[in-house]
């Protein structure tokens, strides 16, 4: 994508003590060389001649295993380093050949559905996520609808497969693959095994069997979908909030994907719900004046909402774990996920944005933490704080560190200091709170 980040993050191997060796490195891209055009032919060996490994290792098992498993999101045409790209390929690599995505008008839109070409893609097998996109303040009910048409329809295929088995006309080899299905229709890997063995079955005998006839034209259903909405903090804190809300309270198994850029990046940078005390946005100019609403601590309020805060960049393996654990949930899931933005003005660049959000997370700007409501029925604290004690020493250097803040200063050196400090304090304050939560008793 030319920004550097996958330089920057790949690890390399140590040459000597404190001196590592990059993986990768970046180099002039000069098309008519002869270097380009032995590597463009080994682009297309490998991608015409070379199977994926995916199934050689467990992909979900930690942050290396799931960068084996294929990506189902390339190129997308996004800004060159942002942050928000990298959580939506990962959800494609671990649930991509299931995947159903109700996605907010915004960034998010534009990168994955730029017609006539789009970044969501297909396996070996043809299978890929399904995307369709909505608007700034239906994009959750939307996904909703999704959901609930999919609940339907798989209750048709349970009724009409519960019919067969008490009849005599299915094929005998149908009736136990039915059965283990019923049993097992909310497991997304069973139900992946058992589809490969029952469209063959039900494909053979629809000429024969009435029910199979009906579940060949039900057979798109049989696999447990994954069903995600994903939008960026101005459609998720501000416009579209309401609708938001009104779908984490159906209770339905749903996961939300927060792109948390804290602006509205894709109409110029406007201020949002999102947009910290302090920093610089349209309709901010002189620097936000009140503090960021606490999206996910409103969503653990209802109790029944699985609710967690990542930032790649920081936490990997804290990242990777939030997002199995919310799509395996069986209720509704909230993940806000904190993104570097052009639009922050980094002056490191945005090769560095990985970078930005391990810092933000060191200095205590963003906090990681995982509210799992199954815990609290084994007795336990369902909130984790994932997030070690901040270093509040960093946190206004953080902070100069990206245009929209350092504008501040130039623009209003005499305000500046004042709403640093306020911006700093609201931050140990939301800490302070996420510390208590970790202490109360279930």
């Amino acid at each position: 994508m030319g920004c550097g980040n996958c330089v920057d993050v790949c690890p390399g191997n140590p040459k000597a003590e404190g001196d590592y060796k990059l993986a990768l490195k970046m180099v002039p891209f000069d098309p008519e060389s002869e270097a380009t055009k032995v590597e463009s032919a080994n682009w297309e060996y490998a991608v015409k001649k070379v199977s994926s490994k995916q199934s050689l290792v467990d992909v979900a098992s930690n942050p290396k295993n799931s960068q084996f498993a294929t990506p189902l999101f390339e190129f997308s045409g996004a800004c060159s380093g942002c942050g928000e790209t990298p959580y939506v390929k990962l959800i494609t690599q671990l649930f991509g050949d299931r995947e159903i995505v109700a996605n907010a008008t915004g960034c998010s839109s534009i990168y994955s559905g730029s017609i006539p070409s789009t970044p969501y893609t297909t396996n070996e097998k043809g299978q890929g996520p399904a995307w369709a996109n909505s608007l700034f303040e239906d994009f959750c009910e939307f996904g909703l609808g999704m959901e609930l048409a999919n609940e339907k329809m798989r209750e048709r295929i349970e009724k009409v497969m519960t019919e067969a088995i008490a009849a005599d006309c299915t094929p005998a080899d149908a009736k136990a693959l039915f059965q283990s299905w019923i049993e097992n229709k909310n497991n997304a890997e069973e139900t992946k095994k058992l589809a490969e063995q029952i469209i063959p079955v039900i494909e053979a005998g629809k000429d024969k069997c009435a029910h199979c006839k009906q579940l060949v034209e039900l057979e798109g259903y049989l696999v447990k979908r994954s069903q995600w909405i994903i939008g960026g903090d101005g459609a998720s804190y501000d416009i579209g909030y309401g609708g938001l809300d009104h779908v984490i309270a159906s209770g339905k198994d749903v996961n939300i994907l927060v792109l948390d850029t804290e602006v509205y990046s894709n109409t110029g940078g406007q201020s949002s719900k999102a947009t910290p005390l302090g920093a610089i946005a349209k309709f901010a100019a002189s620097g936000k004046r009140v503090r960021k609403k606490d999206l996910g601590m409103i969503a653990t309020t209802y109790g029944y909402v699985y609710v967690a805060q990542i930032a790649m960049g920081a936490d990997q393996a804290q990242c990777l774990k939030a997002i199995r654990e919310a799509e395996a949930y069986p209720g509704p899931s909230l993940i806000i996920a904190y993104a570097p933005c052009i639009n922050h003005g980094l002056k490191a660049g945005m090769g560095k944005a990985q970078a930005e959000e391990a810092k933000a997370v060191e200095c205590g700007y963003w906090h990681l933490w995982r509210f799992n409501p199954a815990l609290e029925e084994e007795g336990k604290n369902p909130f984790i704080l994932d997030s070690k004690e901040p270093d509040y020493s960093k946190f206004q250097d953080f902070l100069k560190g990206e245009v929209r803040y350092a504008s501040v200063m130039k623009q209003f050196p005499n305000e500046a200091q004042e709403l640093f400090n306020a911006s700093e304090e609201m931050a140990k304050k939301r800490y302070q709170s996420y510390v208590r939560m970790t202490k109360m008793e279930y």
